[in-house]
């Protein structure tokens, strides 16, 4: 029987896959045998990007006991009630990975735990929190001075992933599709990479593609966005039929198979890759600390489907009637910004403040990514020397372990 809750509250797929899974199975590791006495839970809160999947890939994970979804969320916030009436140990803790943080506040408050923050970019309520795991020393350089004993300094979550060496022994070119797994991202992800894909199959047969499978989708949703009948944006892209083969493999045509990697997490899969065609967000720091050259595309052909910014912006973008006008419209300055300016929005390219992998941004055509492939395919000098600046600017790792200990100080101090 458990002693000890861990409350984990967080929201949308990203965090779901790169941040909670990993730090409880790094908890669950580190406690051994301790763990039988710990029972971790998981509240989700609302999220624009989600895929409504977020609580059963939660639940899936060995170490979450249970899941409530995000369906019930604010009744849990104002009156502290699970839609099955969850029962609480006297003695646990509140750890933050995704939403907004005074959510930490209201159920630390509620179930008398107490809380750890993880901040990215800024740490809130710090009078309110009991302690905060940071990204970095400028997080907490912005905090007040008499809250800095508060801090510890973990790392990037979202890029500690664990080393994995190449095990490939073939010797046939690998490129690895990724996506997405939001609905913004897979309604053009999905048919542009596909025809990408075949363009380069058909100039050279011997290279192989696959696509690892984000873990809040399945491989029917990620083929239903290739479905000429089911996303009238296909056609954008492309005339060639798309279909899903045994759950396994997506066949492109009459001619093409593209693999299909199911497990997660699946770094050993990516390490194999040569190169990703992939979109911005946390792939592009996975696939930097991985080692993992890439090229990052950001496809402008449907503006109000380009809703997956963060704060008040992607707020208003979903808001019902208006919210496809108002997307069109940001998106449209934004893109013309970020040409403007060369705004660059891939990880690897913000840490190091300069375009070390190719980032993409506009009316994208199939011939010009896919001749850029080929290229990076007859240059194999090109991609190693991708491969030592993707190594200049990665980040050291363990934040998820650090994370972890903190968690399990706080449980033993309650055992002291």
């Amino acid at each position: 029987m458990a002693h000890f809750d861990i409350l984990i509250l967080s929201n949308g797929p990203g965090e779901i896959a790169t941040w909670v899974i990993p730090v409880v199975e790094k908890i669950q590791r580190l406690l051994g045998e301790g763990f039988k006495d710990v029972r971790v839970s998981v509240i989700l809160s609302p999220c624009p990007n989600s895929t409504g999947n977020e609580a059963d890939v939660a639940l899936r994970c060995d170490g979450i006991h249970r899941v409530q979804s995000a369906a019930h969320f604010f009744n849990f916030l104002l009156f502290g009630r699970t839609v099955d009436n969850w029962d609480w140990c006297k003695n646990g803790l509140v750890l933050f990975l995704g939403g907004d943080q005074f959510f930490t506040v209201v159920a630390s408050k509620r179930l008398g735990y107490k809380s750890i923050v993880y901040a990215e970019w800024d740490a809130r309520w710090a009078s309110q929190i009991d302690h905060f795991a940071v990204m970095n020393s400028s997080v907490r350089d912005k905090m007040p001075p008499r809250f800095h004993h508060k801090v510890t300094v973990v790392g990037d979550l979202m890029a500690d992933v664990p080393d994995h060496g190449i095990n490939n022994t073939s010797s046939q070119f690998h490129v690895g599709l990724l996506p997405g797994s939001k609905s913004s991202k897979l309604t053009q992800g999905v048919p542009f990479f596909s025809a990408i894909a075949h363009y380069v199959y058909n100039k050279n047969p011997d290279i192989k593609f696959s696509i690892p499978v984000a873990p809040t989708i399945s491989p029917q949703i990620l083929a239903s966005y290739g479905d000429k009948n089911k996303n009238e944006f296909v056609n954008t892209f492309t005339d060639l039929t798309i279909k899903l083969v045994d759950d396994k493999s997506l066949q492109i045509s009459d001619n093409l198979t593209i693999e299909l990697i199911t497990n997660f997490p699946c770094y050993e899969e990516i390490k194999n890759f040569d190169i990703c065609i992939t979109t911005v967000g946390a792939n592009t720091a996975q696939l930097t600390s991985l080692g993992v050259p890439m090229i990052v595309l950001i496809p402008t052909y449907q503006l109000d489907a380009m809703k997956s910014w963060d704060g008040i912006l992607g707020i208003l973008m979903n808001l019902p009637w208006l919210g496809n006008n108002f997307a069109k419209l940001i998106n449209w300055l934004i893109i013309k910004y970020t040409i403007k300016n060369k705004r660059l929005y891939a990880w690897p390219n913000i840490w190091a403040k300069k375009e070390i992998v190719p980032e993409l941004i506009g009316h994208l055509k199939v011939d010009n990514i896919g001749d850029l492939i080929l290229d990076y395919y007859k240059n194999p000098q090109k991609l190693e020397d991708i491969k030592k600046e993707l190594s200049s600017v990665t980040k050291s790792k363990g934040a998820r372990k650090k994370i972890a200990d903190l968690v399990i100080q706080y449980m033993n101090q309650v055992d002291n």
